[in-house]
């Protein structure tokens, strides 16, 4: 316990001083998620204007664009230079929540389903269109771009109050880029009550519920932040913010791995992206401390 204690203290005196914390890895440790979630790699403490970070992308190998939840403007963090290199406005303020990028062209989804299109987000004078997805349910979050089919994937915080039947269950859309226009059905699909038989049967600590005297059984709410897609395994992670639990899918819905977040890294996640070596990188708000981008290396 006292090493362990000593471990967080380190993390926390590295934050305070607001520059990244680096630690290192054991060899080939990994979860089935294919990083060790246990100790990050590094640890980069954001500025006072990305407090309220809600979405990242990568943009190249050193750096990420970043929104936050309150003005329409992207910021381009730089990961080695450890600053915003560059800021790029698209909007009024709203409640921006997912960021996803394609080539030169980036895209921003806000809460109320809402697309903006900055075209190229490299020129001052890039064009920027909006586009209404009207995707069914509440507070659409998360958004990531599938390469593969040419597409935008969208999935919505809560479910659609008009529609009761589906509540144990969560879904995916898709935006077709080529026709800018949503996708007739969903793309994925998610049932809960599955989700937790697999936390159950793989012993994976999840949130749960019950009666005093009674076994509790997992609770599972699974009220998607943030998706990305692994550029090697071209599996889906998805994370649940409230509850800081972190899914991996294959493409097909099916689970594959889960695993809980650590509170002590984890404040407040709502991005993740990945580098084209497999790095993952999960952002967190700030809430009562430090916005903050955790990086897991690939593997390691």
């Amino acid at each position: 316990m006292m090493a362990g204690h000593l471990y967080w203290l380190a993390i926390a005196s590295q934050l305070i001083a607001g520059c990244p914390s680096e630690s290192v890895n054991t060899p080939g440790v990994t979860d089935k998620t294919g990083y060790n979630l246990t100790t990050p790699d590094k640890v980069y403490n954001l500025p006072p204007s990305l407090h309220e970070i809600s979405g990242i992308t990568t943009v190249d190998a050193s750096s990420v664009a970043c929104i936050q939840d309150e003005h329409g403007m992207v910021f381009i963090y730089d990961l080695n230079r450890n600053s915003i290199t560059k800021q790029v406005a698209f909007g009024s303020d709203g409640d921006y929540e997912g960021i996803a990028r394609v080539n030169k062209a980036l895209y921003v989804l806000r809460s109320d389903e809402v697309l903006t299109e900055i075209v190229d987000f490299t020129s001052a004078n890039s064009p920027k269109n909006a586009y209404d997805t009207g995707i069914p349910g509440k507070d659409a979050e998360g958004l990531c771009y599938d390469p593969k089919n040419n597409r935008l994937l969208i999935s919505p915080k809560e479910i659609s109050s008009d529609n009761p039947s589906n509540q144990a269950t969560r879904h995916i859309y898709g935006f077709n880029l080529a026709s800018k226009t949503l996708i007739k059905g969903t793309v994925m699909d998610f049932d809960i009550k599955k989700i937790e038989e697999f936390a159950v049967r793989n012993n994976i600590k999840v949130p749960m519920k019950g009666k005093k005297g009674e076994e509790k059984v997992p609770d599972i709410n699974m009220k998607i932040s943030a998706i990305g897609i692994h550029p090697i395994t071209y599996r889906l992670y998805a994370i649940s913010g409230p509850e800081r639990l972190l899914f991996v899918f294959n493409m097909n819905g099916t689970i594959d791995s889960m695993e809980r977040l650590d509170k002590d890294l984890f404040a407040q996640p709502e991005g993740i992206t990945f580098m084209e070596n497999g790095d993952m990188l999960i952002s967190n708000e700030g809430a009562k401390g430090i916005p903050t981008i955790v990086r897991f290396n690939y593997g390691n």
